[in-house]
């Protein structure tokens, strides 16, 4: 029976290994046993936000000399999704998900956190944001919670999608072989690419049905979403990487995770609902006992197409200098950490068809107390 560790560990940059280093010294971490990093990192998170391939070349040649493993090898077996940009108060860290033996479960027979990983295989340019993207993703999240043991897609509190963008080179690739594409901006694609893996997410665990999606919902239709997608866009890959976490009777341990959705980027009781289904009290601050407890925090961030929040109006859209994702994660980003006392969140922006428009998923992973 497997049992899943989670660590978080602080980053002083994106090529900071020495907390990943100082945890498997210490015997606390075993290195061939992780199956995927989350990071954020300090990028501005867009098109040429390099620190994410950077972070993650960084995390594998890493891993490999910990673990005595090739990079190739590293590479096809542990999933790496860099969510850059960690604007306003977002400090940039390291997300670790490890799948150990158990033999003595701490509370038998209780569901605890399960992780199942999955690939899709590269689009060519011209799939990204289409049925493609969408159908190829649905299929490997359905993989991965097979190979989770989670048979009930209600078990299912959090997908991450790591999936490709375009790139003026790869749009001329489509171009030259007399293809089209979902966009010419490139910056654009990021949010078709996240809208298309968040609804082959919805599709997987049946929040929407299979006629209600084609081409033309990718960020048109935002009525259609998923309550449990997190995707992130980076020019550093061609497929859908996929990590799908839940609960499971058939894993032990002493870790959970909740969700709830966020409706707008204020919506501070979601995240309480969110930690009261994990067992904790919601408390502003949480109390330093339930602060220990809380191992991490994810959650989506985006501005709303409305303009405006409550009835108020916002800008974020109208600014030319920022993108309005990046506004999107510092105010979400200092709502949370109000409430979580705690600035190490993993909030990723651009949520395209994740939550309601102008707001998103939440998840909480929290350890139980014994």
């Amino acid at each position: 029976m497997p049992q899943a560790q989670v660590h978080r560990i602080p980053a002083d940059g994106p090529d900071d290994m020495s907390g990943l280093v100082a945890l498997v010294r210490a015997g606390a971490l075993d290195p061939a046993r992780i199956v995927a990093v989350l990071g954020k990192t300090e990028g501005n998170g867009c098109v040429n936000d390099f620190t994410r391939g950077f972070a993650t070349a960084t995390l594998k040649a890493a891993i490999a000399s910990l673990s005595g493993r090739s990079t190739e090898d590293v590479e096809r077996e542990v999933l790496f999704v860099m969510s850059g940009g960690t604007e306003g108060g977002l400090s940039p860290h390291w997300l670790v998900f490890a799948a150990i033996p158990d033999t003595a479960p701490p509370f038998p027979g209780a569901p605890a956190l399960a992780l199942g990983t999955a690939r899709t295989r590269p689009f060519a340019p011209e799939e990204i944001g289409r049925m493609a993207q969408i159908q190829a993703t649905e299929t490997a999240v359905r993989e991965a919670m097979r190979r989770a043991a989670i048979g009930d897609p209600a078990d299912v509190h959090y997908v991450q999608v790591k999936c490709p963008l375009l790139t003026r080179a790869r749009i001329a690739r489509a171009n030259a072989a007399g293809a089209s594409v979902a966009t010419e901006d490139t910056y654009a694609s990021m949010g078709y690419s996240r809208a298309a893996s968040a609804l082959g997410v919805a599709l997987a665990l049946g929040e929407v049905a299979a006629g209600a999606i084609r081409d033309d919902t990718v960020c048109r239709d935002f009525s259609v979403y998923s309550s449990r997608a997190s995707t992130s866009a980076g020019v550093e890959l061609t497929e859908n990487q996929v990590l799908v976490v839940g609960n499971s009777a058939a894993w032990s341990g002493d870790l959970v995770i909740a969700h709830d959705v966020m409706t707008d980027a204020i919506d501070a009781a979601a995240f309480a609902h969110a930690l009261a289904a994990s067992g904790l009290v919601p408390a502003v601050p949480l109390a330093p006992g339930d602060q220990a407890r809380l191992v991490a925090v994810l959650a989506k961030a985006d501005a709303a197409h409305s303009g405006s929040i409550r009835g108020a109006r916002h800008t974020m859209l109208d600014d030319s200098d920022i993108p309005a994702s990046r506004h999107a994660r510092a105010l979400v980003g200092g709502v949370l950490a109000a409430l979580a006392g705690t600035t190490r969140l993993f909030v990723s922006g651009g949520a395209e068809h994740q939550g309601p428009d102008g707001g998103g998923p939440v998840a909480v992973i929290v350890r139980r107390a014994l």
